[in-house]
């Protein structure tokens, strides 16, 4: 009798560890997905950027600084692979591009330049497109950490060293929020 229940205890534990590891890397993989969406999404954004310079650019050809930072900040967070140095890196991108689209209205043929507009568009949409699978890579990065925290799978989470994700930040509100297109 007292065999059996060794037996069965041992089962269980076994049953125990295989779910929590199974789950830790459901969670895992899908951090690793999220952030290659991300990914696709700032390549989307990174490939945009040229092409709204260029445009600005014919119109406003005095605003050579303005230009400089798009072009290295754009470089920076293209480099960047951490989430944290990724979002510092795009925050300043964000900033950057925030200084152009206020040159750009003070040009209202450019404003009325319909390759501009669509521009705009297509960022506009590459940024809220962004902004949910930045929503989602934190919430997957959030429920990921959070079992790798909790009892007792945090045991197992040690035992095959599972370790925590970066969330995918902004450093400052400015930051936070979406590129200002307007038409």
């Amino acid at each position: 009798m007292g065999m059996s229940i060794a037996v069965v205890v041992v089962v269980l534990i076994v049953i125990f560890v295989i779910a929590s590891y199974n789950g830790l890397v459901r969670l895992r993989v899908r951090a690793d997905s999220s952030w290659s969406d991300i990914d696709v999404q700032l390549k989307r954004r990174h490939d945009l950027i040229p092409n709204l310079v260029e445009t600005v650019k014919g119109y406003a050809a005095h605003e050579k600084g303005t230009f400089e930072n798009i072009a290295k900040f754009r470089s920076m967070a293209m480099q960047a692979t951490t989430p944290a140095d990724r979002g510092a890196a795009e925050g300043q991108l964000t900033t950057a591009l925030k200084s152009l689209f206020a040159v750009a209205e003070n040009y209202p043929q450019l404003q009325a330049s319909t390759q501009f507009t669509s521009l705009q568009e297509a960022l506009n949409q590459v940024e809220n497109t962004l902004q949910e699978a930045r929503r989602y890579y934190n919430a997957v990065v959030r429920d990921f950490n959070t079992k790798l925290q909790s009892f007792p799978s945090n045991l197992v989470g040690s035992l095959f060293g599972f370790q925590q994700r970066q969330f995918f930040a902004l450093d400052t509100p400015a930051d936070r929020e979406n590129v200002a297109v307007k038409f």
